[in-house]
């Protein structure tokens, strides 16, 4: 009886415990990497500096190490908002070191709000139909609709380089998944649609701020 009860409890330990690890790990990177953005503004060239100081750089981050993370739905939420609040406050750490004042308030406002929402989109991208599709809506649609506010409202002062780069892999993220997890008419119809729609959202919205 013992002996089958550890057998039972004991993967989901120990699954709980690589969690925790990767949690941890997640985090840390998260902080660092975000100060590693301020910094990168010195040293990147121009073509891609706005990938340090952009809304879908930090989402890109926040994509890639929650990917990593292998976070199921609802730790993926969760994990979403920290990576994005401590990319955020990293970046407010190494702008006061470099002398500047950065406040993170907005930002981390918007981390809070929509870290949740790109760490399940993220989390979906492994699934199949309806998840994937909405998954690779609201990506894809963040990395198109940054593309056409920077290459429209600030053309003037950044570099299109960067703007095109970002458009394009949320093209590929779009078209990769159609290819692969999201079969049918109607996930087919909401990723597209979805991707669309946030793309103007964020236009929308991002151009008001």
């Amino acid at each position: 009886m013992t002996t089958a009860t550890y057998a039972e409890t004991s993967p989901t330990r120990a699954d709980a415990s690589r969690l925790l690890v990767r949690f941890g790990i997640v985090v840390v990177a998260s902080f660092l990497l975000g100060g590693l953005t301020s910094y990168a503004q010195g040293f990147l060239p121009d073509a891609l500096a706005s990938f340090a100081n952009s809304a879908s750089g930090w989402t890109v981050l926040t994509a890639l190490l929650v990917y990593w993370s292998r976070a199921r739905t609802a730790p993926a939420a969760v994990l979403g908002a920290l990576s994005f609040v401590l990319l955020v406050l990293g970046y407010m750490v190494a702008a006061d070191l470099r002398g500047y004042v950065y406040n993170p308030l907005l930002f981390a406002t918007v981390g809070l709000v929509v870290g949740p929402f790109v760490g399940v989109a993220v989390s979906w991208l492994r699934a199949t139909g309806v998840r994937a599709a909405l998954g690779t809506a609201l990506l894809a649609g963040i990395g198109v609709g940054e593309a056409g506010y920077g290459l429209t409202v600030i053309r003037e002062t950044t570099s299109p380089v960067y703007w095109s780069v970002i458009g394009v892999v949320g093209l590929v993220l779009l078209i990769g998944m159609l290819a692969r997890r999201v079969r049918g008419a109607l996930p087919a119809t909401l990723a597209v649609g979805g991707t669309v729609a946030v793309a103007v959202a964020f236009y929308v919205v991002y151009s008001s701020l």
